[in-house]
């Protein structure tokens, strides 16, 4: 039985008429797939940074307006794979664009990146779906080249409608969201009205280390790094106790994550913890520790914990 069927008994209670759908949200990485995906739900459910293909897995973020259920496939930024991580990202892209009720298409308008548009372009043209395009990051992107660039890609694909949004401050989100909500079918609501994500506790709280690891590290850690969850407990006060293995590829990146006397990790960890106990309503004990493992990528059990396919 799939997900769908299992939760398809999920209705708006009183109303017979509440509408479902599944919007996938694609584009090349760092376009700001994850911070729009957070605006539309209304908070937290993806990490964003600085760093290109932060996002690994397909996730689904759970947005509502009024009757209406917009289920939002988060989806790994494509690019050109190399290695096999590369791949199952790429592959879980294109998995949550299937079926699904619209895409939209976000690209970056300062930076465009039109060499990583082309092939989403080439395999969107022949695509059902409608298409919405959404240029993102108006706000620092002076008008006319923003309208040329709307103009050269809709020459390119006929897209059903374009909007022009700034994912971070929030602009133009709630028209957008409200043109999502009018092409979603009529249907039961999928998701509880109180969930926001079909993520785990336990993989975002891993989440949100992670992304702490690239805010703070910046270039300073290579891509090659991440998180596993070994434990979440929930105390008999209310707390809940959460121990993490930090992953890297090579040990002289060991130094670089712990820092200065562990200066460095312990930043880390109080921030995801700060962050975590906002987010969870809770106190929280986070435990964090430092792991090399040199072949992590080409661990089987990796794609599992993060919901990738394990592809050749």
């Amino acid at each position: 039985m799939t997900m769908t069927e299992e939760m398809s008994g999920t209705e708006m209670s009183g109303n017979e008429q509440a509408k479902c759908g599944l919007v996938a949200v694609i584009g090349a990485p760092n376009a700001g797939k994850s911070t729009l995906v957070n605006q539309l739900v209304g908070q937290k459910v993806a990490i964003t940074s600085p760093k290109a293909q932060t996002t690994r897995a397909r996730l689904l973020g759970i947005a509502l307006q009024d009757d209406v259920q917009i289920v939002l496939a988060d989806t790994p930024g494509i690019f050109t794979p190399k290695r096999r991580l590369d791949r199952a990202m790429v592959s879980a892209a294109w998995d949550g664009a299937e079926a699904a009720d619209a895409v939209l298409l976000v690209v970056d308008s300062v930076k465009r990146r039109r060499h990583e548009l082309e092939p989403l372009l080439e395999t969107l043209e022949n695509r059902p779906e409608r298409k919405i395009l959404v240029l993102n990051k108006v706000d620092a992107s002076a008008k006319e080249p923003l309208l040329k660039l709307a103009q050269d890609l809709n020459d390119r694909i006929a897209f059903d409608t374009v909007f022009f949004v700034s994912a971070r401050d929030g602009d133009g989100v709630a028209d957008l969201k409200a043109h999502l909500a009018g092409l979603m079918p009529e249907g039961p609501w999928l998701y509880p009205e109180d969930q926001v994500s079909d993520a785990s506790q336990r993989l975002l709280a891993a989440e949100i280390t992670r992304e702490q690891l690239y805010l703070q590290l910046r270039d300073e850690l290579p891509y090659d790094s991440a998180v596993r969850p070994e434990a979440y407990v929930e105390r008999k006060d209310g707390s809940v106790e959460i121990r993490q293995q930090i992953v890297i590829g090579r040990d002289t990146q060991k130094a670089i994550v712990l820092g200065h006397r562990g200066a460095r990790i312990k930043a880390i960890g109080e921030a995801a913890r700060k962050e975590l106990s906002e987010l969870l309503g809770q106190k929280v004990h986070l435990f964090l520790h430092v792991k090399v493992e040199e072949n992590w990528a080409e661990n089987r059990e990796f794609y599992e914990e993060l919901g990738l396919d394990w592809v050749k």
